[in-house]
């Protein structure tokens, strides 16, 4: 993608940083082709030679003159903290291995190694850790149509993101897009996928929300992470 904020913003930290400054990576959905500018961030990741206090914080001009464009402070690791984060990391360092652009140096996640069995519990953990969540926002959200339909949007890329990462867990083909892990992942777990792709659908300027039965699309869409979530926990305790 071109942005010529983002290239501005490189210059800046390269400025700001000097030699301590090894690689700029975009990652996520700008690097995936699904970018939206109205529900998308621009992910970045900043690798350094070093990462303390002192050389933070010559990054801190640069950095607030980005967040104050409305953008998220970039992740700033070393390359071995990168590299001993793998673990716990495991989604997120698979994502970034799989799509991401490099704006600045080295590739260095070409050689990042993701150990696959901690992918594995993490997906299962943060199913159950978003579905909860997701829980407990439809019991404090006041009943209105607009409300839950926030909740669906604002949840959205967080469970599509995890249904790939289940797919890919239990050893199928990575999805290629939203819509793709979505219908595949609701055979998986023998769901319906009509909520999730009419929240693609808005999201994508589809579908307004005024044309969507939405409490009968909040069912839909709670119903298939509950199913996915369940169904890979059975899936996970066969593999023990």
């Amino acid at each position: 993608m071109t942005n010529p904020k983002l290239d501005e913003f490189v210059d800046k930290l390269k400025a700001a940083a000097a030699a301590n400054l090894k690689s700029v990576i975009l990652y996520g959905s700008a690097a995936t082709g699904e970018f939206h500018a109205k529900h998308s961030d621009l992910n970045l990741l900043c690798i350094v030679s070093d990462a303390d206090a002192k050389r933070i914080e010559a990054l801190h001009d640069s950095v607030q003159w980005w967040t104050k464009k409305g953008h998220r402070a970039p992740l700033i690791f070393t390359l071995e903290e990168l590299q001993r984060s793998a673990d716990v990391f495991a989604i997120e360092m698979l994502d970034m291995k799989t799509h991401h652009k490099i704006l600045f140096g080295q590739d260095i996640l070409a050689d990042l190694a993701v150990p696959l069995h901690y992918h594995a519990i993490q997906v299962e953990r943060e199913l159950r850790t978003d579905w909860l969540r997701l829980r407990q926002a439809i019991l404090a959200a006041p009943k209105k149509p607009k409300i839950y339909l926030e909740l669906m949007t604002s949840s959205f890329s967080v469970f599509t993101a995890l249904f790939r990462h289940a797919l890919i867990a239990v050893g199928e083909i990575p999805a290629g897009s939203k819509r793709e892990a979505i219908e595949r992942i609701s055979k998986f777990a023998g769901a319906d996928p009509a909520g999730f792709l009419a929240v693609l659908d808005h999201r994508e300027g589809k579908r307004e929300g005024q044309e969507m039965d939405v409490e009968r699309t909040l069912n839909q869409y709670f119903r298939l992470v509950e199913a996915v979530t369940d169904k890979f926990d059975l899936w996970l305790d066969t593999k023990g």
